[in-house]
């Protein structure tokens, strides 16, 4: 009983970490949490991580509670997956009253201004880096980088939805292992 509070415990701690120390949020988040669970705390492998985040992307919802909900749950049960997504979300929600309560009165200062203007680009920073970090990752084949060409060319000149392109993306995958795997 005691190892499985102290269990609890660390997981929300994680997940607390991750929620307030990381800017931007969603993809934002993905190198932090990939350093807690993988890297710090190892209670998954890498490839591992990026299938879950795979999973919990196709999945409706921002992608730091689906991953905390996944890895939570995975982890420690229904239990795990309360006290992970609590952690994630905690810091948000307390920022976010704090900003509610006393932004309006600060809001016309310069330096605000300027601090928002200056965590602009980070948050872009990480976002780049979360998204050549999981490239590493990937066996790419001629197939994949078309593949990701495409997707990529009718996101930007077509504006298709994410989602869409998600479930695209899913039945290619599907029908690509099928085709291959014919003998």
């Amino acid at each position: 009983m005691e190892r499985n509070i102290k269990n609890m415990f660390t997981l929300f701690i994680t997940f607390f970490k991750i929620g307030l120390f990381t800017l931007g949020g969603g993809y934002a988040m993905i190198p932090l949490i990939k350093r807690e669970i993988v890297d710090k705390h190892q209670w998954i492998e890498e490839k591992k991580f990026i299938e879950a985040l795979a999973v919990t992307q196709s999945a409706p919802g921002a992608v730091a509670v689906n991953l905390s909900i996944f890895f939570g749950y995975n982890l420690a049960g229904s239990r795990g997956a309360v006290m992970a997504v609590l952690g994630v979300v905690l810091p948000s929600f307390l920022i976010i009253l704090l900003i509610a309560v006393y932004f309006p009165r600060f809001s016309n200062y310069e330096i605000i201004a300027k601090a928002f203007q200056g965590i602009r680009p980070a948050v872009i920073g990480l976002i780049l880096y979360a998204g050549l970090d999981l490239a590493k990752s990937i066996k790419w084949s001629p197939f994949l980088i078309l593949f990701f060409l495409l997707i990529f060319f009718f996101r930007v000149w077509f504006q298709i939805n994410p989602a869409a392109l998600i479930a695209i993306s899913i039945i290619a995958g599907v029908l690509y292992y099928l085709v291959s795997n014919v003998k």
